[in-house]
């Protein structure tokens, strides 16, 4: 991925963070018929190793298990909301006329190793934490045990659990910070007059980042 420095984010926690907040993974992976891609659901978790790993599951029926060489590099690309940027939201239009359309997003990019699991039991712990992880904030919140355990045991027989040990993660947060001051704020209104507020939010937060640091550093 192509990382201008100002549109790098090294923080971990921020990338961490992107990962739990958006987990629907595009899984890239080679096989012996070129690349292929999956939408997976991953969940990162702490394993006591440097980066963690990132946990899921997919269709027995699915190929890409078996396609894929244990142990090779994978690559999972979790995104966030993205969205048109106007030239005429920005303050300097007025100024100077040089301005052009962008697109605002932010994206974490993560590689490691892939290891399938074929055990029910271990598919039956990732799918408990997966569910409890994200109906913990519905007032009834949903859980596997719900359900009759012949029901699922039938359900898990038809999945298979995949695991990727993480080795690297590339943080890309392109929100305006190129932009002067003016045309950030300007940005952000654009974003709230056009119905994207998730987006607005996360140019004000680098915006804030940003500022704290340029702050620290005097």
């Amino acid at each position: 991925m192509y990382i201008p420095n100002h549109f790098d984010e090294p923080s971990f926690d921020v990338m961490q963070t992107l990962i739990r907040d958006y987990p629907l993974a595009t899984l890239v992976t080679l096989s012996a018929d070129g690349l292929t891609a999956n939408h997976i659901p991953l969940q990162w978790v702490d394993n006591g190793s440097d980066y963690g790993c990132l946990r899921g599951h997919v269709a027995r029926a699915n190929p890409m298990w078996r396609d894929t060489d244990p142990g090779s590099e994978v690559l999972a690309i979790f995104q966030a909301e993205n969205a048109y940027i106007s030239p005429s939201w920005y303050a300097t239009k007025q100024q100077t006329g040089k301005v052009v359309p962008t697109w605002n997003y932010a994206a974490v990019h993560v590689y490691g190793s892939l290891r399938v699991i074929d055990d029910a039991a271990w598919i039956r712990n990732q799918l408990e934490q997966l569910t409890m992880q994200h109906e913990a904030t519905f007032p009834e919140p949903w859980a596997v045990s719900d359900a009759p355990h012949d029901f699922t045991d039938k359900l898990i027989e038809q999945i298979v659990g995949i695991e990727i040990g993480v080795t690297r993660l590339l943080g890309k947060w392109k929100v305006s910070q190129n932009q002067p001051a003016e045309n950030q704020d300007s940005v952000i209104q654009g974003l709230n007059k056009s119905g994207k507020p998730e987006m607005a939010a996360l140019v004000a937060a680098k915006m804030r980042n940003a500022n704290l640091q340029d702050s620290n550093n005097d």
